[in-house]
């Protein structure tokens, strides 16, 4: 729904800090508009067709994640991680075993941290080909990108289905390694769409990267620069578009990232459309990491024996871990007593920190560009509002 006055809002307060001049136009973008990804609202002001203020309204998909969590088991918090990113389940899965392993002192066995890399990079196989279909569409072209884009998410979603039990909530990650083993056979099934993926990336950058429509409206549009993204706390492909060498893979290793080969890709100008071409040089490189850890990939457990599920009390004290997500750097924050609940649960998620420079990007901007601008953030509003 899009409603303007001159005046004010029916159903939210007008912003404060914009210009007061009668001559401005208030509209409100949201809270159902079809291509803000979600339940979000913007309140806009603007001078003619030009963005003079713009202030988001977040909230609307709030489920308490992080006070639930304080109140039930460890173990049964991550479920509520699935529904973080709920097109990223699996990263948010390790993430949060990350942390609650860190806390712990758990030791992940060499073939559960071969199966993590595996399951995390085909998840941002997922989240940037799902991205290369949305953004298109929030240029108001909805069709082949995206029903291209969707055709090679659905043969990941099988393998996901057929290792985890679900498509999306996978529930799959445990403290000290993976909830179960491999399949057989499922190992090949990856190593054949690794191979077959490339071909797609070919076709789909055909399809966009050349195209003049999305070169008018993305290049030059919602740049910002080095220090104002590392200021505002903006990590991922928002701030390695800008040119920012930061990823938490090379600087901050967990896992076993370094035994690996890949490189960074890195954009010049931080537009929209150094967003979109990283995203295409990142699965570029996953795929990379793919091949050599189906390569690598040992015998052995997926759990570590040692780790107690049951009555599980990790040792008064505190940490933070963390994981380049496929938005960005996914945080979580925990504190135990030494009960089987954790004292505090925190989460740092990269779509809210993301999203907070978006008048930035806008000012000076037409209102065409706005939608654009905020499909370039890639952003799930489950984890802006948790």
């Amino acid at each position: 729904m899009i409603s303007a006055s001159s005046k004010s809002f029916d159903a939210a307060p007008m912003i404060e800090s914009g210009p007061d001049d009668d001559s401005l136009l208030r509209v409100s973008l949201g809270p159902q508009h079809p291509s803000t990804h979600g339940v979000f609202r913007m309140n806009v002001v603007l001078d003619g067709e030009t963005v003079v203020s713009l202030k988001p309204v977040f909230g609307y998909l709030h489920r308490n994640h992080e006070k639930i969590a304080e109140g039930i088991t460890y173990l049964s918090s991550m479920p509520y991680t699935d529904r973080l990113d709920y097109i990223c389940p699996l990263s948010n899965n390790w993430a949060y075993a990350h942390a609650v392993e860190k806390l712990a002192g758990l030791e992940v066995p060499e073939r559960a941290q071969y199966l993590r890399v595996i399951l995390a990079e085909l998840t941002r196989l997922i989240n940037h080909t799902a991205f290369a279909g949305f953004i298109l569409g929030d240029m108001g072209a909805w069709g082949s990108a995206l029903m291209y884009a969707f055709r090679e998410r659905e043969l990941i979603l099988d393998l996901f289905e057929d290792l985890t039990g679900a498509r999306m909530m996978a529930n799959f990650m445990r403290f000290g390694g993976c909830r179960n083993d491999l399949p057989d056979g499922w190992a090949a099934q990856v190593s054949r769409l690794v191979d077959d993926y490339g071909p797609f990336l070919d076709e789909m950058e055909k399809l966009l990267v050349g195209n003049e429509i999305l070169l008018a409206r993305t290049q030059g549009i919602g740049s910002l620069s080095k220090e104002t993204l590392v200021n505002g706390g903006i990590s991922g492909p928002m701030l390695r578009a800008a040119g920012v060498n930061y990823d938490i893979r090379k600087v901050d290793p967990y896992g076993i990232y370094e035994r690996f080969d890949f490189r960074i890709p890195l954009g010049a100008t931080g537009d929209c459309y150094d967003r979109i071409m990283i995203r295409f040089l990142e699965m570029r490189e996953s795929l990379k990491i793919l091949q050599q850890a189906l390569a690598q990939l040992p015998e052995g457990p997926v759990i570590d024996p040692k780790a107690r599920i049951r009555n599980f009390k990790p040792p008064v004290g505190e940490s933070y871990a963390r994981i380049e997500g496929p938005k960005g750097e996914l945080g979580f924050h925990l504190i135990s007593d030494g009960t089987t609940k954790p004292y505090r649960y925190r989460i740092r998620p990269p779509s809210f920190i993301n999203l907070t420079l978006i008048e930035d990007m806008c000012l000076g901007l037409d209102l065409a560009d706005v939608v654009v601008i905020l499909g370039s953030v890639d952003i799930v509003l489950g984890e802006v509002d948790r």
